[in-house]
């Protein structure tokens, strides 16, 4: 068995981050960046006003000064003159701020009779001027590698970027295997059970940018597993849910074997997920998960996850962690690490009491991953540990 590191590792070495398209605007939420863009333009391109009122110079901002209203700048519909000694112009939110110009007085603070106008009192000294280029300069980055949110398709739009390099999604094929599986919607018989991980790793591999294609199930037999694989051919990366182990039903490997898999590892050293194995296939990444289905989505977080962003271009990182007191007892760690269903909120992070690697409704619960490092001691309220968060 080799550690959960020493896996990551060589799991990252059979990946690389995948070529990039350009994709338009409307289509890259939550796409991953692929290289430094640059603003085209300067956002906002001129001085403007940041309220309605009026525009006027302000050495002549005084309590009751009057001024003679000589023409008005709306948002696309700028004024071209210059304002001059005791004149102003209307001015309203969004609105270029003409030129002899420098303060806004908000209309608040304004009396308008006709053409003239009064400054009340106290007027604040807030100029409610944006200057040009007060959110960005053009040629100001929007720096690479990223997932871009809303907001970055929000900049990305006021950048007059239209056309936006990211990083192909990573195509993955998802096999379940046995004898003992159907799909959703189907009446299992009675020895049979629902197909569930595939729909869950879907999800999660979706949910990180990837595409994933569920092939038909592959029954305990050459035959089966040898279409599955044939199936799976263009994917990035081709993932067997169950079949890993060394069973008499456990064809996975010698399978791939028999159709050029070169392994790189089997087992690592993790509860649960043991029996993970992975490797390249006919020019794609292979990873072989355990079919208990806590066990997969375990090891989709600790592994797939990380592989499929190393594929997006994000770096080869384990799973993120952050340390959280514990609000309750736990007890010691055996001799592999262990990744137990958790519960945490402002108070602190428990482990749930059932740890079973078939028990999908406890992973349900669960908001994260409890990581006790193997031959970890007991620890009591209040001691750190570290958590993933699903």
């Amino acid at each position: 068995m080799i550690t959960v590191p020493d896996a990551l590792e060589q799991l990252f070495a059979l990946v690389s981050p995948l070529e990039i398209e350009h994709v338009p605007l409307r289509a890259a939420n939550g796409r991953t960046l692929a290289q430094t863009v640059y603003a085209s333009r300067t956002q906002p391109p001129f001085a403007a006003s940041s309220m309605d009122g009026y525009a006027v110079k302000s050495a002549e901002v005084e309590d009751d000064t009057m001024f003679k209203v000589i023409g008005e700048s709306a948002a696309g519909h700028g004024w071209d003159g210059t304002v001059g000694p005791g004149q102003a112009v209307r001015i309203f939110t969004g609105a270029p701020v003409p030129q002899g110009a420098d303060f806004v007085v908000i209309q608040e603070d304004v009396t308008r009779r006709g053409d003239l106008i009064t400054l009340g009192r106290d007027i604040s000294p807030k100029d409610n001027i944006r200057p040009a280029g007060v959110d960005f300069m053009a040629g100001d980055p929007l720096n690479a590698p990223r997932v871009l949110t809303p907001a970055d398709v929000a900049l990305l739009a006021s950048m007059n970027i239209a056309e936006v390099p990211v990083r192909r999604k990573p195509q993955v094929a998802l096999i379940s295997t046995g004898d003992e599986l159907v799909m959703p919607g189907q009446a299992p018989g009675p020895d049979q059970i629902i197909a569930s991980n595939t729909f869950g790793l879907a999800a999660m591999l979706e949910n990180i940018g990837a595409v994933a294609r569920i092939l038909p199930i592959a029954r305990d037999n050459v035959d089966s597993l040898r279409t599955a694989f044939q199936l799976a051919q263009g994917a990035d990366l081709v993932v067997t849910i169950g079949g890993a182990s060394v069973g008499d039903h456990d064809l996975v490997a010698p399978v791939a074997a028999e159709m050029g898999m070169e392994q790189s590892f089997y087992k690592v050293a993790m509860r649960p997920g043991k029996p993970l194995m992975a490797g390249r296939l006919n020019g794609m990444a292979m990873i072989g998960l355990p079919g208990n289905p806590v066990s997969a989505m375990v090891c989709g977080t600790v592994f797939l996850a990380p592989v499929v962003r190393a594929m997006l271009g994000l770096g080869n990182a384990a799973a993120s962690r952050r340390s959280v007191p514990l609000s309750a007892p736990i007890a010691a760690n055996g001799p592999r690490e262990h990744y137990m269903r958790g519960f945490a909120d402002p108070s602190g992070v428990r482990s749930a009491d059932q740890q079973d690697s078939s028990l999908l409704s406890v992973l349900s619960a669960s908001n994260v991953l409890i990581v006790r490092a193997a031959n970890a001691p007991a620890q009591d309220t209040g001691e750190m540990v570290d958590v993933l968060d699903l």
